[in-house]
């Protein structure tokens, strides 16, 4: 039986310290002393002025909201900490080149002795691969191409792969990633018919875009159907979220309420439980109770 895994996610931590995001990396070095497992950086390269056209409620931050690129931060994180993973919940691959982004990711498994997981994604917005030039229709297809390619990479040398968005022959892309099999690779897509069969193809869990344990449930379900369809143990399946956020008696998101759904996010198929500390501190004195509630999860046991 197995533990509850914990992901300490840093969107948003540098307005603790007036925007001032090197002090966000001795959080992380903190979370990494105390054991928590994981940390999440989230991604956009560039952003419009149309944030009335994100899909998902309002959007939490203005357009001129600095984001900074999670390959490089990941890096220093990385050089700072010595055991909590590192990964991106979500980056948008599709606008990265696809040997480019293999060799980066290759390189930051290295030298974090193997502690990378990348989260992926296409994004929502039109205009983020308008300014990439890059066309924004047919993302999906160019997702799959290029993480089977990258997988190709991670895995051959030389290696050679034919699809209709990306192709090579006969090329080298050193280092390889120093995990087994490649960099886990974990889908932040809706679990359509299509998006199931990529996953139980490429991928070792799934980031669901909703707080809705029931659609969280069901999408598990679909996905645990395609990895068997695929002929993979669908017990592999790894699932990353965040519980809604619930209000105190202040007003304010309370995490000791919100953490009462954690048995019933284990029973819909959570297996990594990701939360944001700049949703529920009003200021960085509060980190340190709060992580340590974090490290506390870690303890619950999953079926």
């Amino acid at each position: 039986m197995a533990n509850l895994n914990v992901c300490l996610g840093i969107f948003g931590l540098e307005n603790f310290f007036d925007g001032d995001f090197t002090r966000v990396i001795d959080v992380v070095k903190e979370a990494d002393a105390l054991g928590i497992g994981q940390m999440s950086i989230t991604d956009h390269v560039v952003m419009s002025d149309r944030t009335d056209r994100y899909p998902y409620g309002d959007f939490p931050v203005p357009p001129e909201y600095d984001w900074f690129e999670p390959m490089t931060t990941m890096a220093v994180i990385a050089g700072a900490t010595e055991h909590i993973r590192l990964s991106t919940s979500i980056m948008i691959t599709p606008l990265r080149p696809t040997v480019l982004l293999a060799k980066s990711a290759a390189t930051l498994d290295v030298l974090s002795k193997g502690r990378l997981d990348l989260g992926v994604g296409t994004g929502w917005q039109r205009e983020e691969y308008e300014a990439s030039m890059l066309p924004f229709k047919g993302r999906g297809q160019r997702l799959e191409d290029q993480l089977k390619a990258c997988q190709c990479l991670w895995r051959d040398a030389p290696a050679s792969f034919q699809s209709d968005t990306v192709s090579f022959e006969n090329i080298y892309c050193r280092p390889a990633p120093v995990q087994a099999g490649g960099i886990p690779l974990w889908f932040g897509v809706a679990p359509t018919e299509t998006n199931a069969r990529r996953m139980a193809e490429l991928a070792t869990g799934w980031i669901p875009i909703t707080y809705d344990l029931a659609v969280v449930a069901e999408g598990v379900n679909t996905l645990r159907a395609a990895f068997t369809a695929a002929g993979r143990d669908p017990g592999e399946l790894k699932v990353r979220a965040q519980l809604l956020p619930q209000m105190g008696s202040n007003g304010s998101p309370d995490i000791d309420k919100t953490l009462e759904s954690v048995e019933a996010a284990i029973a819909a198929g959570i297996t990594d439980l990701e939360v944001l500390p700049y949703v529920f501190c009003q200021s960085a004195a509060q980190l340190p109770a709060f992580m340590q509630t974090l490290l506390k999860l870690q303890s619950i046991k999953i079926h």
